[in-house]
Parts: C-alpha cells; structure tokens; sequence
C-alpha cells in the first residue's frame, strides 16, 4: 500500500444534508507520469524497407526490434511489387512476413507500400508484366522518359498493367485486409517511389482520373485496412481532385518529405490534412534525416514538430538508421511524443468511498486529451476492482462515455469533459475492502489504451485506490464456551442501516457443504435490538449431537427474514460474506468426548 496514490476523503453536504447522510467520497488529481505511450493507431513508423531493400533494416539482427526506440509502433514495408511477385501468380510473401513476424511478436503493428516504379530499380513493376504487353516508358532520373532508357515504367493507364495490379491487390488483400496488425496500407501504385508524382522518373503528367483509378483499385479490395493517400496526387497540375475523391472514399492523407526542404518550405500539405484529421489519422514521413540534416534544412527537428501539430499527426517516420536518428534527436523525439496522436489523461477522479452492496458506486471523473489528434478508434472508461489476491471481482465500464469524442487543441489548452456515473454492483460481489483500478479499452472492459497513470498491473489498468464494500451487517464471534450440555458462542452484530422487522440470527455448522445441525439465539435475546442501526451481542446457543463426535464442522452466521422464505433476500447481506449470504467464521472441532473448540479462520 506504500505505493498508492494519496487519497483524500471528501465528505460532502448535498441539499442541506448532514455529512454523515452522504456517502464520503475518495479524490485526486493524478499527474501525467511523462511515460511514452505506445498504443493503436498512433506512433512512430520504422522504415524497415525503404524501397531500397537495404534500407533501413539491414543493420538489425533479426531479434532486434530497436525496443529502445520510444514510441515505435510500427514497421513499415515499403517495397516494389516486383520482389513480392516475382513471377505471375507465384508470390513471396516471405519478403514482407519474414520482418513483420519479428515486430508483431513483440505487439508491434506492421504497414505496407508496394511501388511500380523506382529510381533505383529497372523492373519495380514485375518484368513479366510488360512481357505481357503493358505499355510502358524507358527513363532516366533527371531526364525523364527516353527511347532506351535503363529503368522502366509501366504506363499508369495502360489496361493490361491496371489489370495485373488489380490481381496483385486482390492477393494481397486476401492476405492483409481486415488484419488487426496492419495499421494502414498506402496507394503507392502510381509514381516514382509510390509517391504520386513522376518528378524523378519519366516526368510525364497524368490527369486526376488516373489517380483515382488507382485508388479505386485499392478501396475495392481492402475495405477494412485503412488505406493512405500521398499529398502529392495534386501536383504536375493535377488540382486537387485526386484528394478530395480519397478524402470521401474514407481514405487517409500521407505527406511524404517533411523537410527536403527548409524554413517555410519544410511543409506545404497542412491546409490539406484540415479535410482529413478530424475522422482519421493523418502520416507524417521525413525527409531521409541524414540527407536533411546535410544539406541544412533539419537543424533541430522544430519544423518535424511543427508538422506534427499542423497536421495534426498520429503516425511520423524514422526515416533513416533508426539509433544514429535517435541519438541525434532525443530530445526531439522526447517532445514529439508528448504530442504525437492522441494522450489520454486522467485530470481528476473521485468515487464513492464506502459503497453498500444494495446501492450503487459512483464515479466522477474529467479527461482530456493531450495530443493533437482524435481517439479514432475510441474507447470506454471502465473501473475494475480486485481483491488482495489480484482477483478480478468487479467490472464497470461506461458505455454512454466514448474517449474518441475527446476534443484537441494547443499545447497546454484545459478541454476536460466530465463524466459522471452510477455503476450497480453485481450480485456476485462479497463485502470487503478490494482496489480500484481504472482503464480505457472495450465496452466489455478490456484494457486496451495506455495512459500516462502511476499503478498499472501489466494490463493497462492503472490503481487508483480503495473501495470499502459493506452489506446490512458485519459481524465477530467470541470465544465459545459450555454451559451443561450446551455451548455458547457470543456474536456481536454490527448493523449498518435498519433491518427488515423479524430479522433474526442463523448459525449453521456444515459438514461436507450440508448442514450438519445449527444453532439458535440464547433466549431472552433482544432481537428486536438487531433492526437498529449499531451493536449488538446475541450469542448463538447449540447442542453437540452424538454423531457429530470426532469430526469437523465449518461454521457460517447471518441474518435471516422468516417472512421471506423461499426468496432471493431471504438472508440478509453480510459485509464479509459469500454469495450464499453467510459468513464463515471458522470450524468447530469436536472430540471423540463431545468437547468442541472453535478453530477461527485466518483474519
């Protein structure tokens, strides 16, 4: 308990009422702990292949996930469709399964693009495809399409490209859409590097209905997986028509580049990724840092950040020796994560401190959301109690509360929304003292969103404090004793509110999960004494039977209404109780003589 966080009971006077009438409540305000955060649909994007096959994964073992890199989410694929089909219809998904295998082990997520035409590489679109008969342009980097150029590239309207394309992506939709460790999938079919633009390849324009065929081959196989959209679909004067048709298809927007350039010109997309942020989320990609970084243009990294708020990014890229860019820009990457996506904080909580099993627990709470982008996937607050052994004993999540609906703004700005709940407790639930967690996750109450709390249990649920569950009563025995041929165990009933009239002791001594015999209250008992709130002691008076020499009995105590007999509530509810309604208090050991001793259980 050294580790908890401090409470503070707050007994509060509601309409007039006295403290003692309104149930005390625990509160705080936890602090954001600082701890980077990695969790769906948001992080930062590790260039495992970079087109170029040797970048950026190369240098790593196979088992090495670069775990040290905060905030890595996923490990992008980004590959020409030549090494993934290298032959029609025989495809080796090794090249892309092999790496992601080694981060979806460690709960990472993977991403792909499969180019058509590179700078680097003859036949990015397979050579089978134009043997074919696709249509297509020799070219050289700077010069553009030339008759004997020594790359290729397919005509991106050619019927016989569009058509193979179409059975590359319906395989690998087969394989990929709707795969929970898939983040996003880029249309990068069209231009030099997948980036939409012909600039470093044959320099030929295409219009925007090109594009847009394009995307709508992608959209028509992989409607689960969300699918990226490049920024640059609008130049070569395109207009923004290409853009605008993914926005409303559901697609998101993807800038490639951040920082090719310096100063003012680091970014020009911003005032396009306005249209998309709002319901998904946007991908930031660098510039090659090293090349950046040598021409001038990245000098701090600002204009990165910068780009993340523009934007309003969930994803950003390491676009480069994924150690050599983090030694270099720590502090960046420490900043960036502070904002990166969406970062749910706990602003203030406070809940019913002592809850009786017949009420309902309340909870108050206000959240906000520190990043610059929405919860897309959302997600319901939910608290969880557990006993001293972490058991889960309670579950409750608040369906009418969804994290996605979370507003963002600036760095700093207060958008708390508040929440307010009543949560039944459930039948099965025994009084007792447990500890209250709390979790952001499913409607069923899986955690599955970390938040920057102190306290979490491995899981995603984070400790908040205490919860004292109490029933009609509580109770303590004794010490037992004979009186002739009876015995006498004192009970001390500690009753919380007033009990039903007729509300009467029961003392069952069980053998093998049946009742043996019991006992009776002493006469003489005050048991209309019993209906009013505070102490009071009526003994339990029984006689041992014969057979029951030389055995053990498990002994249970409660309350009973003779009026209900044969319903639910027949018993009432002790504080420390099972779900029969009765608490245990120990077992009587009788002698083979017929003495008996009261063996207490532990507590």
């Amino acid at each position: 308990m050294d580790n908890w966080p401090v409470l503070t009971a707050l007994a509060v006077s509601v309409l007039g009422l006295a403290a003692a009438d309104v149930p005390p409540m625990h509160s705080l305000q936890p602090p954001d702990t600082g701890a980077v955060l990695v969790n769906p649909g948001m992080g930062w994007v590790l260039h495992y292949y970079d087109n170029v096959p040797a970048n950026y994964g190369s240098r790593l073992a196979p088992s090495d996930t670069v775990e040290d890199f905060p905030g890595l989410s996923t490990v992008y694929l980004r590959i020409p469709w030549s090494y993934v089909e290298p032959e029609e219809g025989a495809f080796n998904w090794s090249v892309v399964d092999t790496p992601a295998q080694r981060w979806i082990a460690r709960g990472k997520r993977i991403a792909f693009r499969f180019s058509c035409s590179e700078s680097w590489l003859r036949y990015a679109t397979p050579r089978w495809v134009q043997e074919a008969g696709a249509a297509g342009h020799g070219f050289e980097p700077g010069k553009g399409a030339i008759q004997g150029g020594p790359l290729w590239e397919p005509d991106f309207e050619d019927p016989v490209f569009l058509d193979r394309l179409d059975r590359f992506l319906a395989a690998a939709a087969a394989r990929y859409d709707g795969d929970p460790t898939v983040d996003f999938i880029d249309v990068g079919s069209f231009g030099v590097w997948g980036e939409g633009h012909t600039f470093h390849s044959s320099q030929l324009a295409y219009s925007a209905e090109t594009i847009i065929r394009h995307i709508d081959l992608h959209t028509k196989h992989f409607s689960r997986t969300l699918l990226a959209a490049n920024d640059d679909f609008r130049l070569q004067d395109r207009g923004p028509g290409a853009v605008d048709h993914a926005r409303e298809h559901g697609l998101t927007l993807r800038d490639d580049s951040i920082l090719v350039q310096g100063g003012e010109h680091a970014y020009f997309s911003a005032e396009q990724a306005q249209g998309f942020w709002p319901t998904v989320p946007v991908i930031l990609e660098s510039e090659h840092y090293g090349g950046s970084r040598d021409r001038g243009n990245w000098r701090d990294g600002a204009g990165y950040l910068e780009a993340v708020e523009r934007y309003h990014a969930s994803y950003v890229s390491i676009h480069w020796w994924p150690r050599e860019f983090l030694a270099e820009n720590e502090e960046l990457v420490a900043r960036i994560n502070r904002r990166l996506g969406y970062r749910l904080q706990l602003a203030q909580a406070s809940w019913t401190a002592r809850v009786d099993l017949r009420d309902t627990l309340t909870w108050r709470a206000s959240w906000r959301n520190a990043g610059v982008a929405p919860c897309y996937l959302g997600g319901t607050p939910c608290l969880t109690l557990k006993d001293p052994d972490d058991g889960i004993v309670a579950v409750f999540a608040d369906e009418s509360f969804n994290v996605r609906d979370l507003p963002v703004g600036e760095p700093g700005a207060d958008l708390s929304v508040s929440q307010e709940v009543q949560f039944r407790l459930p039948f099965q639930l025994r009084g007792g003292t447990y500890r209250l967690f709390v979790s952001v996750g499913t409607r069923q109450g899986t955690p599955t969103i970390a938040l920057p709390l102190p306290g979490d249990d491995g899981q995603r649920r984070y400790l908040l404090g205490e919860v004292a569950v109490t029933g009609d009563y509580d109770l303590r025995v004794g010490v037992l004793s004979q009186r002739g041929e009876q015995w006498l165990l004192p009970v001390t009933y500690t009753v919380h509110r007033e009990l039903p009239e007729g509300s009467r002791p029961f003392c069952h001594f069980d053998e093998a999960g049946h009742i043996a015999f019991q006992g009776v209250p002493e006469a003489d008992s005050d048991l209309d004494a019993l209906r009013l709130p505070g102490e009071t002691t009526i003994p339990c008076v029984f006689t041992v039977p014969a057979e029951a020499r030389g055995k053990s009995f498990q002994v249970a105590i409660g309350l009973w209404v003779p009026e209900r007999v044969g319903e639910p509530d027949e018993r009432l509810i002790p504080d420390r109780g099972g779900q029969d309604r009765r608490q245990p208090v120990g077992r009587l050991v009788v002698d083979e003589d017929g003495a008996a001793r009261l063996e207490a259980d532990a507590g």
